[in-house]
């Protein structure tokens, strides 16, 4: 597990195949398995592809043109039991990071993009979206056409403090 932790890298260009339904499935269940406060899962899951994810990708310019699929990570606020605490935004968080890791084991390049405030309303229109539930994250999710991206050292000892600082 940690070597899949230390060589997932976000991947910026990528192949036009389509990933399939199986892992499709797999890296949904594995957001849907991550913790959760008060175990609220307060996530939803839109799979964007084809003509809305062009859309999409039109009004989010950080994410990569070139992404083939994606999946956006979304807030339902009428699951949240703790509200003004933010845990929703943490279960969404953890969610996410499950998704990457089960996809860089699955063979799967993927980058973890924000929503910027400015395009909120035009996605949650575009999308459909109802009034509790708020974009979170983009997961752009294919084949990988970068190869060997050089794996940073981050263990840094100096970051570790036992009881105080």
């Amino acid at each position: 597990m940690l070597e899949i932790i230390k060589t997932r890298r976000s991947i910026r260009s990528y192949e036009t195949k389509i990933i399939s339904k199986s892992d499709l499935k797999d890296l949904l269940e594995a957001g849907m398995y991550a913790p959760s406060a008060g175990n609220e899962q307060a996530w939803q899951f839109i799979i964007l592809e084809g003509d809305v994810l062009k859309e999409y990708l039109q009004l989010n310019k950080n994410v990569p043109q070139s992404a083939p699929f994606g999946i956006l990570v979304c807030i339902d606020k009428n699951r949240e039991k703790y509200k003004g605490m933010n845990t929703s935004k943490i279960d969404c968080s953890a969610a996410t990071e499950n998704i990457l890791l089960l996809a860089h084991q699955k063979g799967l390049g993927t980058i973890w993009t924000a929503i910027f405030d400015n395009a909120m309303p035009d996605v949650k229109k575009l999308l459909n979206l109802p009034e509790q539930v708020e974009p979170f994250s983009f997961i752009v999710v294919g084949y990988s056409k970068e190869n060997n991206k050089e794996i940073p050292e981050r263990f840094d000892e100096s970051k570790i403090h036992y009881n105080k600082w």
